[in-house]
């Protein structure tokens, strides 16, 4: 029997493109079986809130058919990751113990991501064809920073979002993008919990 990956995600273009980077994540695991089903979208401001987490969890996992685990995957803005994430990882693993959970905070933004690997998008969407990842990918305005080297073009999430993602170099966003390396080795984990049961 096929089992899910169900994403709580924030945003409209998350919504699509959270599928296609998780499916492509359980691709390059070499993983069978699993698959990501259709995210359940929730505002950030109010997942943080206390039982408004659980609740999306309770919903996602009533509402999808074979859920494996949940993967709460945010922008972190201008909290710090490293202490928003095991606060809610704690309150969301209290949910539903047969249930694996995983939560990653894209620091700042989910296009950082595509920053930490902006060679690979050299020509595509007006990007310069000799454009270079910045240092510091992670603590710019990432979608201003993209919108800036997109000449002659507009980011808009809910369109461009998951077509960034098909072209991403995960080596690259991982290498500079520690928050990004935390979402592939969740990704890992909840497929070895699922893998369990």
């Amino acid at each position: 029997m096929s089992t899910f990956i169900v994403p709580i995600v924030e945003g409209h273009g998350e919504e699509a493109a959270v599928p296609a980077l998780v499916t492509t994540i359980l691709e390059k695991l070499g993983t069978s079986g699993v698959y990501v089903a259709r995210p359940l979208r929730k505002h950030r401001n109010k997942i943080v809130k206390p039982q408004e987490l659980e609740q999306a969890i309770r919903l996602a996992i009533k509402r999808r058919k074979n859920v494996g685990a949940v993967l709460v995957l945010l922008d972190a803005d201008d909290d710090c990751p490293a202490k928003l994430g095991p606060q809610l990882l704690a309150r969301a693993r209290k949910v539903r113990a047969d249930v694996p959970v995983a939560v990653v905070f894209a620091k700042r933004e989910f296009e950082a991501w595509f920053l930490g690997c902006k060679e690979a998008f050299r020509g595509f969407m007006g990007i310069p064809t000799d454009a270079h990842a910045p240092d510091n990918a992670e603590d710019v305005s990432a979608k201003g920073r993209l919108q800036s080297n997109m000449r002659g073009a507009k980011y808009i999430p809910s369109i461009h979002m998951v077509d960034f993602v098909r072209k991403m170099h995960f080596d690259r966003s991982r290498e500079r993008c520690p928050s990004f390396d935390k979402l592939l080795r969740d990704v890992e984990y909840l497929v070895r919990e699922m893998k369990k049961s």
